[in-house]
């Protein structure tokens, strides 16, 4: 299991002095590439072979987020890989040991050159499946379910939202949608955030996105100029 202390930096904080979603994918996200690394199925097998990791849906159950200074745990454990997809779970604890947050995520392998997902027994990529030791894991992910979506723009991604992958790292479609939401859900506390990513978006690419707003919601929608869909999110607030 992989297991990290973090005190939170000004940057990785908003104006409400809490965890920027985006700063919290991050999180996940790099703890996950230490944790292959740390099993020994590092770049040395994956990325410096041509082979790259993708996120394709995530799910997060949110208690409390952390606030600026504060030092948080986080622990992320594999769960049993499932054809082409590897789930990947997370847990947040504050000092005290209380849970702050806990979610999944389902990754995939994807050739750098062709970009489609690869069979990962066909490269040599196994790993093992954990048991987190304080208690059930938490649920996969499952697609965000989307109420009706209204036209809101294009968006057009810029290079400093590209990541080693040479597309829109999963992390930046959260700023995107804290822009894009209402100033007054922005003040509200944040309970739940579902990802799915479902086509790559590249730097200079423009989006055609659509949103829905609820008293306790905001969803989001990227479409590409062919009308394939990119990604949809939804996140939830108390």
């Amino acid at each position: 299991m992989y297991r990290k202390t973090h005190t939170l930096l000004s940057s990785d904080v908003d104006a409400s002095r809490r965890l920027r979603l985006s700063a919290l994918l991050t999180m996940l996200q790099e703890a996950a590439i230490a944790h292959t690394t740390q099993i020994g199925m590092g770049r040395e097998k994956t990325l410096d072979r041509g082979l790259l990791w993708i996120v394709t849906l995530q799910q997060i159950r949110v208690f409390r987020l952390p606030v600026y200074d504060e030092t948080v745990t986080l622990v992320s454990w594999p769960g049993k890989t499932m054809h082409l997809y590897f789930p990947r779970y997370y847990r947040m604890t504050d000092a005290a040991g209380q849970t702050l947050l806990e979610g999944a995520a389902l990754w995939a392998l994807m050739d750098r050159k062709d970009r489609h997902i690869v069979f990962p027994e066909e490269h040599g990529i196994r790993i093992e499946e954990e048991a987190e030791e304080t208690g059930p894991q938490p649920a996969l992910p499952a697609p965000p379910r989307m109420p009706g979506l209204s036209p809101a723009g294009t968006f057009t991604v810029p290079y400093s939202y590209t990541d080693l992958n040479s597309h829109m790292n999963n992390t930046r479609y959260l700023d995107l949608a804290e822009d894009r939401m209402p100033a007054a859900l922005r003040e509200m506390d944040v309970t739940e955030i579902r990802t799915e990513y479902a086509a790559e978006a590249s730097a200079g690419e423009t989006i055609g996105l659509q949103t829905a707003e609820e008293k306790d919601g905001f969803a989001m929608a990227g479409f590409s100029e062919d009308g394939r869909r990119l990604f949809r999110l939804m996140l939830r607030f108390a």
